[in-house]
Parts: structure tokens; sequence; C-alpha cells
């Protein structure tokens, strides 16, 4: 098998772990972008009104650990089997719905706008949709890696919105 593709260009096969290192730093950057809005976001999120079902606050980076990973290789698995050419528009929906998850740190930690928030999470989550679809379509696995991404925002949009809801003098 060559690792030279039409017109020269460098097939994916040719660097696996190279193109792993890759999408790991492109999520990196956007977890570290989050994390960035989120400094006090433990404080904030310990002085709202929460419901019973809230989970602590400590449970948030472990959990956003493990997804940013998933999410780095179900990308970096469309990008081996099919290459950025091929598979533009799933890693470009990609690419967009982490641009979305960055911003929903910034709008609710650090902005405390729970309408926006809440807006712009249903937003991510059909993007997530949207590319879980097409990542299975390309890759089974990678679709499959999504999923608990999808779990997490869909429960998150559920506990903005309640957040929202019950502290609208904090998040305006």
């Amino acid at each position: 098998m060559s690792s030279v593709g039409p017109r020269g260009a460098v097939h994916p096969m040719s660097r696996p772990i190279a193109g792993l290192v890759g999408w790991v730093c492109v999520v990196a950057v956007v977890a570290a972008v989050g994390a960035f809005a989120s400094l006090d976001a433990d404080l904030f999120y310990c002085a709202l009104s929460r419901p019973a079902w809230a989970p602590a606050a400590s449970l948030f980076g472990p959990v956003w650990t493990v997804l940013y990973l998933l999410m780095a290789i179900a990308a970096w698995r469309v990008w081996l089997r099919a290459g950025f050419a091929e598979a533009r528009l799933e890693l470009s929906l990609f690419l967009a719905q982490l641009v979305l998850n960055g911003a929903w740190t910034w709008l609710f930690f650090s902005l405390h706008k729970g309408l926006w928030a809440f807006t712009e999470i249903v937003i991510l989550w059909v993007c997530i949709a949207a590319v879980t679809a097409l990542f299975a379509r390309r890759d089974r696995l990678a679709g499959a890696l999504l999923l608990p991404y999808l779990a997490w925002v869909t429960f998150a949009a559920f506990l903005n919105f309640s957040l929202w809801q019950r502290n609208p003098s904090i998040l305006s």
C-alpha cells in the first residue's frame, strides 16, 4: 500500500501516531480555552441553586477529560480512514462543534448568560448528533465513541435549563 495519494498528498496511514497526537492537540486547545473561561467555575456552580440531581462540581473535570479524549480518538479514526480531503464535511463539522463546545463555557461560566448558553447548547447538541451520525457512516467505532459525549451534553442541556430557571438573577 502506497502512502502517497493523488497529486502527491501523503495518506494519513503513513503517520497514524502523529495524526492521533494532532487530533488530541486540537481537542486540548478547546479544552484549555474552556478551562480558562471556567477558572472560577467551582465557586460559581456551588453558589447556584441546583436541582437535587445536579452532579458535584468535582465530577466535571474527570468527565470532560474522558469525553475530550474520546472525541479526539473518534476524529482521528475518521481522518485515518478517509483523510481530511475525503472526510471534509465530517471533520469540518467536528471542528465547528468543538468551537461551540468552547463557546458554551464562556457563555455560562464567564458571562453568566443562562438563556444564551441554553440556546447554544441546543445548537451544539444538534451538531454533535450530526457528527456522530456522519462519523458512524465512515467508522462505526468513531460514531460510538461520540455517544457518551452526546449523552453528557443532553444531560448538560437539562442542567443548564434548570440552573437558568432556578437562578434568574445570576444567570440573566
